[in-house]
Parts: C-alpha cells; sequence; structure tokens
C-alpha cells in the first residue's frame, strides 16, 4: 500500500483510537496493562508531505481494571496527576518512507520532564477524509521521574501501543 495524505489540517478521532501501555512488574512474572480512557490531538500535514502535531492523554484517565493500582499510578509515585494531569508527545516532524511506513520525531512529556522521543508508526487504513496509524514504543520510566521499585518488583521499560485515528478537520 502507497499512501499519499491530503495537506491541511488533521483532528484525532478520540472514539475510534486507542492508547494503551504494558510493563512487566512482579519480578518480570506479571503484565500490567492499561488504557488512557482520555486522548485528544491534531496534527497538520504540509505541502512538502511531512507532518507535525500533538497528542495528549490524560493521566486520570488511565485504567488497569484495578481501582487501588490505579490510584497508586496517579500519585506523586508515579504520574503525579495531581501537579501532572497530562502526558503529551509532541510530533516535530513525521514523514512517510516505503509505502505505509511513517518516521515521527517527537517529544515526549511526562511528570513535567520532557525527552526526545524517535518512533515509527505504520498506515493501516487510509481514505480522502481518514487516516489510522498503528504504532508501538518503548520508555523508561525512570527517565521521566518515575523510579519508584518497591522490592525490586519493577523491571525493564514500559510499552506503549496506540492506534490513532484521524480525520480531516472541517474548515
Amino acid at each position: 500500500m502507497t499512501v499519499a495524505v491530503e495537506t491541511g489540517q488533521w483532528q484525532l478521532d478520540a472514539t475510534a483510537s486507542t492508547v494503551g501501555i504494558r510493563h512487566k512488574t512482579m519480578w518480570g512474572l506479571v503484565t500490567v496493562k492499561g488504557t488512557f480512557g482520555v486522548v485528544s490531538g491534531e496534527g497538520e500535514v504540509r505541502p512538502d508531505g511531512s507532518a507535525v502535531g500533538t497528542l495528549t492523554f490524560d493521566v486520570a484517565s488511565l485504567d488497569t481494571g484495578h481501582a487501588k493500582r490505579d490510584t497508586h499510578l496517579r500519585s506523586e509515585q508515579f504520574f503525579d496527576a495531581d501537579h501532572h494531569p497530562e502526558i503529551t508527545f509532541a510530533a516535530r516532524g513525521a514523514e512517510l518512507r516505503d509505502g505505509n511506513r511513517a518516521h515521527v520525531n517527537g517529544q515526549l512529556t511526562v511528570r513535567g520532564i520532557s525527552r526526545p522521543l524517535a518512533l515509527d508508526a505504520r498506515v493501516t487504513d487510509q481514505d480522502a477524509g481518514s487516516l489510522t496509524l498503528d504504532t508501538e514504543f518503548t520508555v523508561d520510566r525512570e527517565q521521566f521521574g518515575m523510579g519508584w521499585n518497591q522490592l525490586g518488583m519493577i523491571r525493564g521499560q514500559a510499552t506503549v501501543e496506540a492506534t490513532l485515528r484521524f480525520t480531516r478537520a472541517t474548515a
């Protein structure tokens, strides 16, 4: 599939998009999974074919299916939702490569700490008015001030999985 994306403004369709995380805990024996219920975003495809944009995830909307764990993840030991209610990814540049692949360079901000992040995404569905991107990448949570690790139970990196559906913004 070769993709050609229309220039202009695009809006994230939050009802058709998902952003989830997973991380091994209990010394690698258990995988904890969670999903952000509130996501938003927008972008622009420029005339040269490159793209820029921003995605925002509401930290308080993270749901792992376990209320006590969710409360702990929102605490100062992890996401610190009271002081940093959003996680943002600002795409500084994205370009299509190899037909349906996009390479994205940007900046991830978690807990008020920003780090560069490069990732690859795949266009999985596209028509004149919409576009769906799938991506998966890893993040070292300690780089964002989330070093809590009681008894060494949490090791390794967290994986972020996203399916992002964008629609052309109306003028």
